[in-house]
């Protein structure tokens, strides 16, 4: 009786840990990409396991990439999509609430929400990016604090991070950061700079899947 409450008590401590903290994995051409998506944006993080488990983003293409700058994709009409079509209109019949948090930034790998013209600056419900960025120096983050973010300081340890290794500071507090990449960087520089056409779209196809990365218990 003893063994077999504390084997239930440790599978439900299991089963709380592993609710956090989740991790994906986005499966490309050019490599896999492990992302962990935070906690501190629960609707967003929850959203997005919703959609990877439906199968959602299987077939779905990064549609639009800007080197030095992000990869997007998430477009349910990139699915299959001829070549040379404009995409980037598709998405699901809701919006997510702003998610914003101070010590969530976009740095090099940042997974954030894209979202449209909306004064809530609601996310969209499927479309994501991936942050590429650059690195910047001083003088031209605090341009950017005068102008992109009215005035609005970015902490010290997030200035360094930009400067070391780069990402796009300018969206901070204006896009939803939800998740980062914690393995394969790489996989992004390879996505942002291949040959694409006026519209951002690459001439070759990038299509991706997404799985959820199940941690299991061994006793």
């Amino acid at each position: 009786m003893k063994k077999t409450l504390l084997l239930l008590v440790l599978l439900l401590s299991f089963g709380a840990a592993a609710a956090k903290n989740r991790k994906v994995k986005i499966i490309t051409p050019y490599g896999t990409m492990i992302i962990k998506l935070y906690d501190q944006t629960p609707k967003h993080r929850d959203n997005f396991i919703k959609l990877v488990k439906a199968h959602f983003y299987d077939s779905t293409l990064f549609h639009r990439v800007i080197n030095t700058f992000m990869i997007q994709g998430g477009d349910p009409d990139s699915k299959h999509a001829q070549p040379g079509a404009v995409l980037g209109n598709g998405d699901t019949n809701y919006t997510i609430p702003a998610e914003f948090q101070l010590d969530l930034f976009h740095a090099k790998g940042a997974l954030a929400a894209a979202r449209d013209d909306n004064p809530t600056k609601a996310s969209s419900g499927c479309q994501f990016y991936i942050v590429q960025g650059k690195k910047w120096t001083d003088e031209q983050l605090d341009q950017l604090e005068k102008t992109r973010l009215g005035g609005r300081k970015i902490p010290v340890d997030q200035r360094e991070y930009y400067k070391q290794y780069g990402g796009t500071p300018q969206l901070d507090q204006s896009y939803t950061v939800f998740g980062q990449v914690v393995k394969g960087l790489d996989v992004i520089d390879k996505i942002a700079t291949q040959q694409k056409d006026a519209h951002d779209r690459p001439l070759t196809d990038v299509p991706m899947k997404i799985r959820i990365i199940h941690k299991f218990l061994f006793f």
